[in-house]
């Protein structure tokens, strides 16, 4: 039994996602939620929305919650947004706003799977 969530263009940079996303790939839903909880790394928040929802569409699907773990979570790279900040000497520079597509997939082990 899979289930999958993702979040598009979500504001955050991929490469500072995907050190969050690293930290529960793999692991039991009980687990990946309690280190997105404590750990203090920006993104969690937002991964922790995505997890849970992933759960609530495997629960949709009559999987038991406690039998779920990550089995699969990734990161793609979203459209950047472009803006301008003026310099010295009436030049301007660019800044980068980054956005990423975050998909999280569990699957259920144990007895049904």
């Amino acid at each position: 039994m899979e289930a999958k969530a993702s979040a598009r263009y979500v504001r955050v940079a991929p490469n500072k996602m995907r050190r969050s996303v690293d930290l529960i790939r793999g692991r039991h839903v009980d687990d990946a939620r309690r280190i997105l909880r404590f750990s203090p790394l920006g993104p969690n928040p937002m991964l922790l929305k995505v997890l849970d929802s992933a759960v609530a569409n495997a629960e949709q699907r009559e999987a038991i919650p406690e039998n779920l773990v990550v089995s699969r979570a990734w990161v793609d790279e979203g459209p950047t947004l472009r803006r301008f900040r003026p310099r010295a000497y009436g030049r301007a520079t660019r800044i980068r706003k980054r956005t990423c597509h975050v998909t999280v997939e569990v699957t259920s082990l144990g007895v049904g799977a």
